[in-house]
């Protein structure tokens, strides 16, 4: 039976690796937005010895969010309007190395992962978290701030914003730490299912 969980970081891996697939994650604390740029530079950084913004055991948000300055900086100088999902599969090729060398989590992204990503989730206890996609403002609504921004350079949706998140889900575990994956269960069911009812009609 699903359970309803709610998560703080710094994870441990421990706690990663009790989570089952299609328990409902609720996550409080510091988030990493990342895309295909910034795993890219991290994998570089790391063969180079250079300080890489994303602490390690930390959680990656697969998102390129949309902001803006604020009028007043009172509240900080950015502000994030939309921040959906994007497709994790862009980043497949690489994660498996970013896992390895940053000993990631969690990620938080859409549409799943592979089975290289899956093989170093297991290995070095990391769960899928998936988020609804196309409820970028909602999602927007349950940052609570932005901390900091890193490589700026690779320009705003590709850039690393350090976010610090407030019950931020449902998210659903889609990956466990067991190589577990929770789409391809359903997609076997409803294979299952669609073959049993043709069986019946011969």
């Amino acid at each position: 039976m699903e359970k309803k969980i709610r998560l703080s970081t710094p994870l441990e891996e421990e706690e990663i690796r009790k989570l089952q697939l299609g328990d409902i994650v609720y996550l409080s604390g510091d988030v990493y937005t990342a895309r295909d740029k910034a795993h890219h530079r991290i994998i570089e950084y790391e063969k180079r010895g250079e300080e890489i913004p994303i602490r390690k055991g930390a959680v990656i948000y697969h998102c390129g969010p949309l902001v803006r300055r604020q009028r007043s900086i009172d509240r900080g100088e950015w502000e994030i309007v939309a921040a959906g999902p994007t497709t994790s599969a862009r980043m497949d090729a690489v994660t498996p190395a970013v896992i390895e060398k940053l000993r990631i989590r969690a990620i938080i992204g859409k549409g799943g992962m592979g089975i290289h990503t899956r093989d170093a989730m297991c290995k070095y206890g990391c769960v899928y978290l998936a988020i609804t996609g196309g409820a970028a403002v909602l999602a927007a609504t349950q940052i609570k701030a932005i901390k900091a921004v890193y490589w700026e350079d690779l320009g705003m949706a590709e850039a690393v914003w350090h976010l610090l998140l407030d019950d931020f889900g449902p998210l659903v575990v889609c990956i466990d730490a067991n190589r577990n994956n929770l789409q391809e269960k359903i997609e076997e069911e409803a294979r299952r299912k669609v073959l049993a009812y043709l069986t019946a009609f011969r």
